[in-house]
């Protein structure tokens, strides 16, 4: 290649597109309700006591509440004797349904 041809190829050649940053994985805003509804108090009486495995997240993902609503409720059933305390932790709770049910 002659000098003239070296220089037209490197003048043709240019840079590339400049990479772009991804912008992050971007996760959908869950909008769960503070309070509950009519609805939502019986599908909680109904359903939940009958999971073998009854966790926070769980009701959370189940009824669509927020967190501490379900922390309450899970309570509330708990004393009410309709689920039983497995393992109360500063981190976790677990629940299970209460298979036998005693009357004292």
């Amino acid at each position: 290649k002659s000098k003239e041809q070296k220089m037209a190829a490197a003048m043709a050649g240019g840079k590339g597109k400049k990479k772009k940053w991804s912008k992050g994985k971007s996760r959908d805003k869950v909008d769960n309700k503070v309070l509950m509804t009519k609805e939502q108090n019986d599908r909680l009486h109904s359903e939940v006591p009958k999971m073998k495995l009854i966790t926070v997240s769980a009701v959370v993902e189940k009824l669509k509440v927020n967190g501490g609503l379900a922390r309450k409720t899970l309570r509330i059933l708990a004393e009410e004797g309709k689920i039983r305390p497995v393992l109360i932790s500063r981190a976790q709770r677990i629940y299970t349904r209460n298979v036998a049910e005693e009357d004292d």
